[in-house]
């Protein structure tokens, strides 16, 4: 239960009494008070939903997202599902990131053979920042 006690009188006296539309249905033993709570699953930050679909469109697998956003992949799928995201597909590139510390990200780009031929795009994540290039595959 998500709760301490009753709504209506705040005793913590409550017993279960039945289920009404699939929610669990108490009784305060105070005050004969009905009452039923609704369950609040666990609720991730919109930054993180954000970045994890934006990383998505980016390239990235499931899998890498959860390794770097600390996100269940599953979740991750259900997003793409709920928000009806299409990633365009493109077999002349491939992607890769690497996760840079602001020292670390101006060495990357003061070497301009890193960029050369390529497109980049730089993200913020938490105190770092996630560098994600598209090159294309040698042939």
């Amino acid at each position: 239960m998500n709760f301490n006690s009753c709504p209506n009188c705040g005793s913590n006296t409550y017993i279960k009494s039945g289920i009404i539309n699939k929610k669990q249905r108490y009784r305060c033993k105070n005050c004969n008070y009905y009452f039923t709570v609704n369950k609040l699953g666990k609720k991730i930050d919109d930054y993180y939903v954000n970045k994890a679909l934006q990383l998505y469109l980016e390239g990235l697998t499931y899998r890498e997202i959860e390794r770097i956003l600390g996100v269940s992949h599953v979740s991750v799928m259900n997003w793409v599902k709920k928000y009806n995201i299409k990633r365009p597909y493109n077999t002349q590139y491939h992607s890769t990131y690497k996760i840079l510390n602001t020292s670390e990200l101006g060495e990357y780009f003061q070497n301009p053979m890193n960029i050369k031929g390529a497109g980049v795009v730089v993200t913020e994540l938490g105190d770092k920042f996630m560098l994600i290039k598209w090159e294309r595959f040698k042939e």
